[in-house]
């Protein structure tokens, strides 16, 4: 038996045409899941006709998930996508808008809960209703290292990030015994577009974050490939509640 194995399955990725959530996507199509890809721009559907054109079942919907109704209406269509079955949800999707606490906008604060929260609570609950009645289900959702650490100049990143890992511990606590398994994947610092400005930007805070990561480097959306897989498939069936972190090290320091 493969424990791993995900033929038959369907899943839903948020933010999954490009950075971790394309790493994690491409790590649920090679296990042989169906997969359908949440973006706010048109490249969700490129990026599912390139996926598609490898071999793999991927089909994209374009919405924002920092708006309520958009919200609704995208989960309705991946769901009708992927044949009305879903087995995992990945909730990736997130933003970080940095600046100083002293002068940040409410408007940034309202817009980072919206999307790095709200919305995560909202598509599981919508995903959840649909996996109590099946009487199974895998919700992945990912956090950062701001959720234990902060983060400079980004209070409202590590709020929404802290709030995802206690609410997930929540969710499974209340549907575990009913067949969900509710976890979270905390990336450490990772070279997306995310962190391009201080790679490129900021060499001394570059250079201590690396000093701090014992594994020497910093980890690549690859990383979370293995990861996704375990808490997607069977071989994770006991794991729940869990805040894994995919770091290098740098927790443990």
């Amino acid at each position: 038996m493969n424990l791993f194995d995900l033929t038959g399955k369907c899943a839903l990725v948020t933010g999954g045409s490009r950075g971790l959530g394309l790493a994690m996507t491409k790590a649920l199509c090679m296990a042989g899941a169906k997969v359908a890809i949440i973006a706010t721009s048109e490249q969700v559907f490129h990026v599912a006709d390139e996926l598609c054109g490898a071999g793999f079942s991927v089909v994209g919907v374009k919405c924002d998930l920092a708006d309520a109704d958009q919200l609704e209406a995208g989960f309705e269509e991946a769901l009708a996508k992927l044949g009305g079955r879903l087995d995992i949800l990945v909730n990736n999707a997130a933003i970080n808008r940095r600046g100083a606490a002293e002068d940040y906008a409410i408007s940034d604060w309202d817009y980072i809960l919206d999307l790095n929260l709200r919305a995560v609570f909202r598509l599981s609950q919508l995903a959840g209703r649909h996996m109590l009645e099946r009487g199974s289900g895998k919700i992945i959702n990912i956090a950062s290292l701001a959720a234990t650490f902060g983060s400079l100049d980004a209070a409202a990143y590590s709020a929404s990030k802290g709030a995802l890992v206690q609410m997930s511990k929540s969710l499974s606590n209340e549907w575990a015994g009913r067949g969900i398994n509710v976890n979270v994947i905390a990336p450490g610092w990772t070279v997306t577009e995310a962190t391009e400005g201080i790679l490129t930007q900021d060499k001394a805070r570059t250079e201590s974050i690396t000093a701090r990561i014992p594994k020497g480097r910093w980890g690549r959306p690859a990383d979370m490939m293995g990861v996704t897989l375990l808490l997607a498939s069977d071989a994770s069936d006991f794991i729940t509640g869990a805040v894994i972190p995919v770091d290098g090290g740098f927790t443990a320091r």
